[in-house]
This record gives C-alpha cells, structure tokens and sequence, in this order.
C-alpha cells in the first residue's frame, strides 16, 4: 500500500507540472480567441460560414482517409472505442479527461468569468465556450444570464401536465414529462412546417435549445418541490445567474451551495458525444426531431442505471456502508465491506469508466471543492479513503480496466452535505447539466448539416460466417 501510495504521488506531481505548463500556454493562447460580439447568436452567425467551409474541405480532402478497424469485439461490446461521431464541443481522451472545446476542466476554472473572484465558473460562460470555442468575458456571460432568465417562463399546461403523475413517480419520469409538455413551444418545428430553408436550420434550433436550457431548472426545481417540500414553489430570482438561481429555486442559499451547483452543472454539461444521453440526443435530432423531443429521448437514456442514475447508486451504497459498519470505518473494515460487495455480484458505484483510465478529473474538481469547504465531513472522509482502498481492490480483482473513481463517486456526498439528500432527486441535476452540451452540439449538427444517423447492423449468423471465412 506504501508504494501504491508513494507512486500515486509521484504521478499526481508529474501530473500537475504538465498540467501547469499546459494551462499557462492554452491561457496564451486563449488571450487571441475571445468573443467580441455581446450577442450570441450573432457572434455564431459569424462563425459558421467558417465552419462549413471547413468540413466541406476535410470532406473533399480526406473522405477516404480510414480512422481505424472494426473488430467483432467492438461491435459485440457495444461499439466501445469505435470511432463513428462528429461531436464538436468535446473531447475524452482515456488518460486526461475531458477537454471542453480544448479547454481542461482546470483551465476552465481559471479562464471562465464567476460570480465571484476565484469562484467556480458560471455554466453560462461555458454554454458560450461550447457554441462557439471561445472564452467570454463577464460582460458577455452578464448578457447571457440575463437572455436565459427572460426565456424561464413555464406555460401552464407543463406545470398540469407533470402534475397529472403522481407525486411518487421517479423524479425522471416527471422530468422528462415536463420536456415533452414544452415542445409545443417548438419554434423548429413551427418553422420546418413553413418550409424553412435547409441553410437556416440552425437558427430556429438556436432559439429551442436556449430557451430549453432556460427553462430546465424551473422545471426541476418544481419537481423537486412537489416531491419534497410539499409542493412549496419558490421563485427564481431576477438577480441571480443560472446555477445559483437553480439552487436557490431548490430551496438553498447558502452561498457555498450556490457555488457548487455553479461547479456541479459546469463539469456535468458534455462529456463528448458516445455516451447514451448524448447520442441518444444527437440521434433523435439527426432525424429532424427538434431540440425538446432529442432532448427528451436523451433523458430518458440518462435514467438508467448505466449512465446518469449511477450517481444516486453511489450515495445509496455509502450511506449503506454507514449503515452496517458506522462513520468511523477502519480501513480494515472498509476492504472487508468492498470485497463483501464485490462477492455477491454486485459492483462498487462510481468506480470504472468506459473510456477513462485514470481518476475522473470532475472527481479530482469536486474533491478539491471539498476539502476546502467541507475537509471534516465524515462523509467525504469516507470518500478519501475509498479512493485509496477500491483501486487496489479492483486492480487486484483483475477484471476492471480502469479501478478509479469517476464524477459519480463523489458529487451525492457534496450534495448530501449542503441538505439536497434526496438521492432519486441526483440525476434530474445531471441532466439540467447536461443540456448545455447536448444542445450546443445540436445547434452545430443543424449549422454543418449532419445527415441522418444510420449505422449498419449484422446478425450472429451473418457475424459467424464473416469470421470464419476472413479467419
């Protein structure tokens, strides 16, 4: 354990020297490639001729370029590491993490105007990054906090629509009733039944996905409270900005938990374009279903426990750890509890990735959150030491290629900490987050003209005389 822990140290040193050097010239870099425009949609209506262009030439240049082999094993595994996907605002690269439009998530925390000086990044200035790959300036972040507080109205018939469930429905369910009841407010669709001209998609596409991503946590946090808090609604305030209008609409003011949801939406907004949710949103859109119905089909991807309800799976199985063996678990009694977890079947919760291969860089954020807001809470304690008892556990099963924690290990504890402990409630957060970056992208999928999704699919039997013949 001494030298798994002495070369984890020696990694995180290394680590954060490249990454110093890395941040300081991308900042450099960064300095040549702000916004001007204090409008959105103008500063995109300028950027996409270029862009378009652009793939016209890569297209023309390097069409018959091959990316790589497919193998029986990707298409039996689920398409793992098979490249098949334009997706523009995000990249994962199995050992760094994820770059939003090349941007680390430490970049990100350094570049991007906050609230407040050394704050956590507002989610609208990375809304910004993602659409158009440049770094806004507070004035332009203060413009479009101010454009997505005028677009939170929520018609009637949404609020009577989710109120036809039951109050005991998964908060999901409810979620995504309520984006379905919105799409009646669809200016694509309104504009495709016109006959719209193909060249202009984007800009219809623009205004749903803003209006949508206004509209998400009004609609959340309303579920929340009539799941919760009795059906108590609480205002959105006019002087606030997206994540901590979010908080304070949930029911929290303090102003440590407005900085994390600030932190908990921004690292949750994309995580390229492979994962359910995201290519759930990008392959419904690729049909020319508008931005409330893609987004719709996404968040019905992020309910299951694969993908976005993973996060309230950690919470439960830690409070269950709590349960069986108390708050001031021994590290003996804890590798005891994981491998017990491990026999019967089952899986430890928010450890693994299917791309990842080191430590989950929105966990290493969060963890530093933590231990500067909250360093005694037992349990983040509890989190510190599962990140130094499951990776060797998990290594040694064998089994596992990548043993360290992801987003998920970490972000219910913080939760939990600041009074949001209602677990079921977790990914409905998770996917107001992830609006950002599904809709970002499908305002470039309109912009560039990407065509239908439509893979070839093979049966066994087709499969099995392949490879034998080619064997």
């Amino acid at each position: 354990m001494s030298f798994f822990r002495t070369v984890s140290a020696l990694s995180k040193l290394r680590s954060r020297a490249v990454q110093q050097s890395s941040l300081n010239s991308s900042v450099r870099w960064l300095q040549t490639q702000s916004s001007s425009n204090l409008d959105l949609h103008s500063e995109l209506k300028e950027l996409i001729p270029q862009e378009q262009e652009r793939l016209k030439k890569l297209k023309k240049d390097y069409g018959h370029v091959q990316l790589g082999n497919i193998t029986a094993d990707m298409v039996l595994g689920g398409m793992r590491g098979m490249i098949g996907l334009l997706w523009e605002t995000s990249l994962l690269d199995p050992d760094e993490g994820i770059r939003f439009r090349g941007l680390s998530i430490p970049e990100c925390q350094k570049v991007l105007p906050s609230a407040k000086p050394g704050g956590e990044p507002l989610p609208e200035g990375l809304l910004w990054l993602l659409l158009t790959g440049k770094v806004p300036s507070k004035e332009q972040v203060d413009a479009l906090s101010k454009d997505l507080r005028d677009r939170a109205t929520i018609p009637d018939h949404v609020y009577k629509a989710i109120d036809a469930l039951p109050a005991t429905a998964h908060p999901m369910t409810q979620f995504a009733t309520g984006v379905m009841a919105l799409q009646v407010q669809s200016e694509f669709q309104k504009a495709y039944e016109k006959g719209i001209h193909k060249s202009k998609y984007w800009e219809p596409t623009f205004e749903d996905c803003l209006s949508l991503i206004a509209q998400l946590p009004v609609v959340a946090a309303y579920i929340y409270r009539r799941v919760y808090k009795n059906g108590q609604i609480i205002p959105r305030d006019e002087s606030l900005d997206y994540g901590g209008n979010f908080a304070h609409m949930l029911g929290f003011d303090n102003p440590e938990m407005l900085e994390l949801m600030r932190l908990y939406v921004a690292i949750h907004t994309d995580h390229e374009g492979g994962n359910v949710s995201a290519h759930t949103g990008h392959l419904v859109a690729s049909a020319l279903s508008d931005p409330y119905l893609s987004f719709a089909a996404a968040l019905n991807g992020l309910s299951g426990p694969l993908h976005g309800l993973a996060n309230q799976e950690v919470l439960l199985w830690i409070k269950s750890v709590i349960d069986e063996c108390g708050e001031n678990i021994s590290t003996d009694q804890l590798k005891d509890y994981v491998w017990k977890t491990l026999n019967s079947g089952k899986v430890v919760p928010g450890f693994g990735h299917g791309v990842l291969r080191k430590t989950d860089p929105r966990y290493t954020c969060q963890r530093e959150f933590a231990l500067k807001h909250l360093p005694e809470d037992p349990m983040f304690q509890l989190v510190s030491k599962l990140y130094e008892v499951v990776p060797p556990i998990l290594t040694e099963l064998g089994k596992v290629k990548n043993p360290w924690p992801n987003v998920d290990a970490h972000s219910g504890v913080l939760l939990h900490h600041y009074g949001l402990t209602e677990a079921r409630y977790y990914t409905v957060l998770f996917g107001v987050s992830r609006s950002i970056g599904i809709c970002s992208q499908l305002v470039w999928d309109r912009a560039l003209g990407l065509p239908l999704e439509r893979p070839k699919s093979i049966t066994m039997d087709w499969l099995e005389k392949f490879c034998k013949k080619a064997a």
